[in-house]
């Protein structure tokens, strides 16, 4: 799988199948921090991603 992040600019290979909230465990990234997207739609951490899919990990910014 495909995951670029958005915060740093970086793109990685992960082997993971399984639900968003799992990877991002696996990632050590807090689900409360950030917005996924997966064929240009967002996904929610109890969807399923495939090792086949290419994911965008985004930084949620918030302000007062």
């Amino acid at each position: 799988m495909k995951i670029f992040f958005e915060k740093t600019g970086k793109e990685e290979e992960h082997a993971f199948s399984g639900k968003v909230s799992e990877l991002l465990k696996v990632l050590d990234i807090n689900k409360e921090e950030v917005i996924i997207v997966c064929r240009d739609e967002i996904i929610l951490p109890e969807d399923h991603i495939d090792d086949s899919d290419s994911i965008k990990i985004l930084s949620v910014v918030s302000g007062g």
